[in-house]
């Protein structure tokens, strides 16, 4: 059943109300992150973002603990988003939020909130795609003079969850032209890291120690797949085969006793991990570039803060004539400020949902 929220004097007036500024609020919460972000007349005011610890003892996110401190989170973070940006809650033109996909339990909490905020003001509601907000926090005008990518382009979306080549031909133009048909580039980088022992999340750590190691010095295995698609379980067994001969080597049981044995273990083994990733990711968007004959290219999702992928797009870019767009280090994680400009988009083209729609797990852009 499709419930039309224009069912107020505010709503039915909404011709009139376009001839006002346009005030956006948006809700990420579709996995660990609480975050809120108001646009004002396309100009960012606030980004606020409430990072949940509960989970570094688990070595991931546990779900359960993640919607619950979505509910502890979502009521303070809005406020202090809309406090931030200098608005109050009757000033606001429409209410967007991330529908999915992510974690349910999750996605359930900002959905209802959205929902909810929307009803009481009367106000339209409009569903983001949690994959395209990435892609359009390249958009994002924050004041800082960034810079915007022209269409068509080619986004290369690297995070925990999803590794994939975008052809975005307008902002509600997306098509996904590769993909990994197993692990994502983040997963990799986690799961690896837990392995050495490092603390969760593993990707900055495996950045961080990259930087003292030798890119070169452990030769792990590079999938051959066809097309622009990816594939990250194999290099995972190899780097697992390769601590595994070298325990073996040694005779030793664990990872601490190694590293007593092996200098610089950790360094050189998080060098040459990130260094096989980086060039896995790269190769594949230069071939889709060269193909498609696109000379704009750009980087987003978490995985995007990696400095050795940062600095792979910007000689990429110089060897190859590219235009490349990085993205803030703030827009890199799950913001509401990428949900917030797609609800933007939306909402000049009044394109809002319906009340009764439901968040998603899994889906594609």
């Amino acid at each position: 059943m499709q419930i039309n929220l224009c069912n107020s004097k505010k709503c039915c007036n909404f011709a009139a109300e376009m001839n006002k500024k346009v005030v956006i609020l948006a809700i990420e919460s579709s996995c660990d992150d609480t975050s809120a972000a108001v646009i004002v007349d396309g100009i960012l005011r606030s980004n606020v973002i409430a990072s949940q610890k509960v989970h570094e003892e688990f070595g991931g996110v546990v779900p359960e603990l993640a919607s619950r401190a979505h509910q502890q989170n979502i009521l303070p973070v809005v406020d202090t988003a809309l406090k931030r940006a200098g608005v109050t809650k009757d000033e606001l033109s429409a209410i967007a939020f991330t529908r999915g996909p992510g974690l349910l339990g999750s996605l359930l909490v900002g959905t209802s909130f959205a929902k909810g905020l929307a009803l009481s003001l009367g106000i339209p509601l409009i569903d983001v795609n949690h994959l395209q907000g990435h892609v359009l926090a390249h958009f994002v005008e924050d004041g800082t003079g960034l810079k915007h990518p022209e269409f068509p382009f080619l986004c290369l979306l690297v995070s925990g969850g999803n590794s994939q080549i975008v052809l975005v031909r307008a902002y509600n133009n997306m098509e996904i032209i590769g993909q990994t048909i197993d692990d994502a580039a983040g997963e990799a980088f986690d799961k690896c890291a837990k392995v050495l022992g490092l603390p969760y999340p593993g990707g900055p750590w495996i950045d961080k120690l990259a930087k003292l190691g030798d890119p070169t010095k452990y030769p792990f295995a590079k999938p051959n797949i066809p097309a622009y698609d990816y594939s990250f379980s194999g290099l995972k067994t190899s780097f697992l085969y390769t601590l595994r001969d070298m325990l073996k080597a040694h005779g030793v049981e664990t990872i601490d006793e190694l590293a007593q044995n092996v200098p610089n273990l950790r360094e050189d083994m998080c060098a040459s991990l990130q260094a096989t990733v980086v060039d896995i990711l790269m190769r594949k968007l230069k071939k889709a570039a060269k193909d498609l004959g696109v000379n704009q290219v750009a980087v987003a999702g978490g995985v995007s803060a990696n400095s050795a992928l940062r600095q792979a797009f910007l000689d990429y870019g110089q060897k190859y004539h590219w235009t490349v767009f990085i993205p803030p280090f703030s827009f890199t994680t799950d913001n509401a400020a990428m949900v917030c400009q797609a609800g933007y988009f939306k909402y000049l083209d009044s394109d809002f949902c319906a009340i009764d729609e439901v968040p998603f797990a899994k889906t594609t852009i």
